[in-house]
């Protein structure tokens, strides 16, 4: 199978990286490839990283004379406000 590559600057880019690894062409664009894929099969989906931390800060503990309350509580219950 032929891949005919007729942007100049893709063709130097490649010639380029091939000579650099001192591999053939094809070899070149092959393991470029297939790093690239690896690198995108490899990726943790946003939501699921963030799910990750959110887990991991909330699992630490107080530190003690920490207050266990929220921001928003903590400064209700300073200027007397009762959402109850």
């Amino acid at each position: 199978m032929a891949y005919s590559i007729k942007d100049p600057a893709t063709d130097a880019i490649i010639r380029k990286l091939a000579k650099a690894q001192g591999k053939p062409i094809v070899e070149a664009i092959r393991d470029a490839c297939q790093a690239a894929l690896d690198r995108e099969q490899a990726k943790i989906p946003l939501n699921e990283r963030i799910d990750a931390i959110v887990r991991r800060v909330a699992s630490y503990p107080l530190r003690e004379g920490e207050p266990s309350q929220t921001h928003k509580e903590f400064f209700d219950e300073m200027w007397g406000e009762d959402d109850r």
